[in-house]
């Protein structure tokens, strides 16, 4: 919860330095790509083939044997992600490649800048896919452990960093001309790089408090080879996922130059409880049902793979009609100001609300993608990544004339929810006990107690409005007012409709962070 906040903090600082301009959507491009590709080798298909096989080896060879894998997997990624970081710095360090580039895809002078410029920002920032590739591989190992307060910690560093050097380069350049922007996105880009120390130096210390010894090896072990064999298909269905997520923002700076910038802000603001709950809850349960399923308990893997949807969809249906509702205010108390101004916060509203009802679904994927890692299944996620993909595309093309920005999040959204439905399908095939009507009872129940405390806020707030005028004090106190409300009106419901899982979350909420 203290990194999504932080993070919340750092957008609305960006959002005031640089506004919806061309500069925020250049940078949130060039950051996209070392995120993406620290996902492709760092927490996504390495994360998925590296926890189980440190789970055997936690299990058979105890930490020693766990240690040595940990320098082998961590000597590889060392390699490869060094290659790669080389590789991109000097393609986006070629203005000439990189300008053939665009006019492949558009014609219009203006946004062939803003690509220029997002290519000179990359250059950058992509060293940052080093450290946080490393970071995953510590925080993995951590998490196998029973250690998961370093991991959760990590994005801290990152925001800490961010928010400071950008602070300094506003105090260093003040003022709104382009000159002074550019030295404020550039200090903006090394607390990136900065931040990315951060994460990959906490979680190694915490480590090495734990017995492990840093050795370069590249050995090609069993496991290593394991690793490497369960990586190429996730690898694959990864990269449509890049490719995806990359079309979408450079169809973005295509579209108008603040786009990227307001879906990126819209986006943000809606992983804020996907960050503080649901990512929580699959980072727990994963390493659970890796246990499960090494020991080929499928009871026991389905029991905790129900509990931990029960709990993600608990938490994320009611706070999805949360943000739907209350998306113009929110927007207004955190982003409005600086050279974020009310037409910005018009056109991000419609755009959080749409994002806001795919919620639930992109926190289902978090954790039904885990239960195919535990499985040790990486082929059907590549066919789900594959109809994702061609669902944004077609939609996004489709979509971004006559709707703009809010056609791009429909597409989002849409293949998000195709991608969830695909793999459920194809879950419950496997495995019986996961399937979704054992959780049916509740979801409806789930559902109806979010759409009552949905309809009780919106009520609310347009009586607020009525009273008030708008200013950040009363927009703060009426929100402050509604949610706790709206939380404490759901809570009633779910205990009233007997929703099972209200003692877990309850526990979940009360319990003390483990160290």
């Amino acid at each position: 919860m203290v990194s999504r906040v932080l993070g919340l903090v750092r957008d609305m600082q960006t959002a005031a330095v640089f506004g919806l301009t061309g500069i925020s959507s250049a940078f949130f491009t060039a950051y996209q790509l070392p995120n993406l590709f620290r996902r492709l080798l760092g927490e996504g298909s390495l994360t998925a083939a590296f926890v189980p096989a440190l789970n055997i080896e936690l299990e058979q060879r105890r930490r020693a044997g766990a240690f040595v894998l940990v320098n082998q997997v961590a000597s590889w990624l060392l390699v490869v992600c060094g290659a790669l970081v080389a590789a991109a710095m000097i393609f986006f360090s070629q203005p000439a490649w990189l300008e053939a580039t665009a006019r492949v895809f558009v014609s219009d002078e203006a946004a062939i800048r803003l690509w220029l410029l997002s290519g000179n920002m990359t250059v950058v920032l992509f060293p940052y896919l080093l450290f946080v590739c490393l970071a995953a591989v510590f925080s993995s190992a951590l998490q196998s452990l029973g250690r998961f307060l370093e991991p959760a910690l990590s994005p801290i560093w990152l925001n800490i960093a961010m928010i400071s050097l950008l602070w300094l380069g506003v105090k260093f350049w003040p003022g709104a001309d382009p000159g002074a922007k550019m030295h404020q996105v550039y200090a903006l880009c090394a607390g990136v790089l900065l931040g990315g120390i951060g994460q990959m130096a906490v979680p190694g210390w915490a480590l090495l408090r734990e017995g492990w010894r840093p050795r370069f090896s590249l050995e090609l072990s069993e496991p290593v080879r394991a690793i490497f064999r369960l990586m190429a298909p996730t690898v694959l269905g990864s990269a449509v996922y890049l490719i995806n997520m990359t079309v979408a923002r450079y169809i973005g700076l295509s579209l108008n130059e603040g786009a990227v910038a307001l879906l990126n802000f819209a986006q943000r603001l809606m992983e804020l409880p996907v960050g503080v709950f649901a990512v929580a809850v699959s980072t727990v349960v994963f390493p659970l049902i890796s246990r499960f399923a090494a020991q080929k308990d499928e009871a026991g893997m389905a029991g905790a793979y129900q509990k931990g949807m029960r709990l993600i969809l608990l938490i994320n249906i009611p706070a999805a009609a949360g943000l739907g509702v209350l998306a113009v205010p929110l927007i207004r108390l955190l982003f409005q100001r600086g050279e974020f101004a009310a037409d910005d916060t018009a056109a991000m509203a419609p755009v959080l609300a749409i994002y806001a009802a795919g919620l639930p679904f992109f926190s289902f994927v978090n954790l039904v993608l885990r239960a195919f890692y535990a499985k040790r299944d990486t082929v059907t996620p590549v066919w789900a990544a594959l109809l994702s993909f061609a669902v944004n595309l077609v939609l996004s093309l489709v979509l971004m004339g006559p709707l703009s920005t809010a056609g791009l999040a429909i597409a989002g959204n849409a293949a998000i929810i195709a991608q969830a439905v695909f793999l459920q399908i194809r879950l419950a095939q496997k495995s019986r006990g996961m399937a979704l009507h054992h959780i049916g009872r509740d979801l409806a129940k789930i559902l109806a107690a979010s759409a009552l405390m949905g309809v009780a806020v919106w009520f609310g707030w347009t009586t607020w409005t009525r009273l008030m005028p708008h200013t950040k004090w009363h927009d703060a106190g009426g929100l402050a007012l509604l949610i706790a409300a709206g939380v404490l009106i759901y809570a009633a419901l779910a205990w009233l409709l007997r929703v099972e899982g209200r003692e877990e979350l309850r526990t979940a909420i009360l319990k003390k962070p483990r160290r």
